[in-house]
This record gives structure tokens, sequence and C-alpha cells, in this order.
């Protein structure tokens, strides 16, 4: 996995190459915007907004354009107008100096992850059907309309279906923040999601853990132990 790293931060760039590297990246460091546009094609860019040369925002908007390549936007902007501006910049997500090496690297998974998706053929789990590029899901061939986070929430889930997805990796993946203090906003969201799809039983409460995505079998009615909801199991547990 290529990462591009757009930071003029001599030692805070060598800290996080080193750091990159040995968790198994193969990462190019630039101290300027005219550099990253001229560095060769990556999985990912963490990008540095106040760079000496020109406006990061820019930047971000011309890499987007050229490229459908995964932004991060790392920088010490930390106001809510500048978190949009990067955002709307085309940056996937924003993280803001000072920070942990374990949230950027969760952060670049969740990226990654939805990049990779994105460009995934549809997935079908059960009765339904997830086409990544549309936004589109079905449930025995009838169209479920979803908002955008109930779909990214759901295609969340059915990355990795029957096994269990923390709470704070859905939120840093769905809503690009870890949220500390409370999950009130996912569980409303699962619950529109559960009854949209018409089957609580589709996405299983995993108690003090997160949530997991299954695929029902009418003939399999055991309990498991720790969930909540109709017990059902997936098919060869």
């Amino acid at each position: 996995m290529r990462v591009l790293l757009v930071e003029d931060d001599v030692r805070l760039a060598d800290a996080l190459v080193n750091a990159l590297r040995g968790h198994g990246y193969e990462v190019s460091h630039v101290t300027t915007g005219a550099a990253a546009l001229e560095a060769g094609r990556a999985d990912l860019i963490l990008l540095d907004l106040g760079l000496p040369d020109r406006d990061g925002v820019e930047l971000c908007r011309t890499l987007r354009e050229r490229d459908d390549v995964a932004i991060i936007a790392v920088t010490a902007r930390g106001t809510e107008r500048d978190r949009v501006n990067g955002l709307r910049s085309g940056a996937d997500d924003y993280v803001v100096k000072p920070f942990s090496f374990a949230e950027l690297a969760a952060r670049m998974e969740a990226v990654l992850r939805r990049a990779r998706t994105s460009r995934s053929r549809p997935v079908r789990i059960g009765p339904l059907h997830l086409d990544m590029d549309a936004h589109q899901v079905t449930r025995d061939g009838v169209p479920i309309p979803l908002t955008r986070k109930e779909f990214s929430l759901l295609a969340a889930l059915a990355r990795e279906p029957g096994s269990v997805v923390p709470k704070q990796r859905l939120l840093i993946e769905v809503w690009n923040t870890d949220w500390r203090g409370t999950h009130r906003t996912l569980e409303v969201h699962i619950g529109t999601l559960r009854a949209k799809l018409g089957d609580p039983s589709l996405v299983q409460t995993v108690r003090g853990v997160g949530y997991r995505l299954v695929a029902p079998d009418p003939g399999e009615l055991d309990r498991e132990a720790g969930i909540d909801g109709p017990p059902h199991r997936l098919a060869g547990d």
C-alpha cells in the first residue's frame, strides 16, 4: 500500500515515515505542493494543509480533480470552518494536530476500506443486494431508500458480513469522528436502518462491542450469548 506524505515539518515527517513503514506501508515524503503534484501514484495521500508554496485546500482540490486517490488532511487547522473547507475540497477525512499514530492508522484503514469498496462489485448478503457504486440497496429485488449515512453504515457492516464491527470503528468510518462520550447517534441510525430493511434480525447488536450484519437462516434458531434481537446463525457456523 503506497502512501504519499506531504508535510513540511521534517521532524514530524520523519516520525510518521518510520511509523508507517513499521506498519507495512510503502511511503514517499515530499515537503511542497509542487513536489506533491509531481510525485508518483499513491493509494493514499496524507496532506498537510499548511504548506510553504501553496494553499493546501487548493492543492487538495487539484489532487482530487486529477486522480481518484484517497486523501486525509493532516493539519493544525482545527476549527469547524477549516474542517468543512477541507472536506469540501475533496479530503476523505480530516485529522487535527497533535494526534496519536493509533488514531491516524485507524482513519487510514477506514478511508482505504471505503476506497476499496467503492471500486468493488455488488455485494449480496441473504435477501440484500448492495450496489456500492450506485449507493443503492434492494431486498428481494425491492429498492430500499436509504440516506447517505444509512447506506455508508450498511456498507461498513456488509464489508465484514457475520463479523462484529466495533462501534468506534463505525463512528470513524461513517462519521469521520471518534465521538468520545456518546454513541446515541449511531444507535438511532442503526434503529432506523433496521426498520427500513424490514427485518431487525439482519443487523444484530453485540452488547458492549458493536454490530454485525447477518444473513438469516430460518432453520437455525439457537440463541447466541450476548446478542440482542431474534437469533440467527450464519450458514457454516
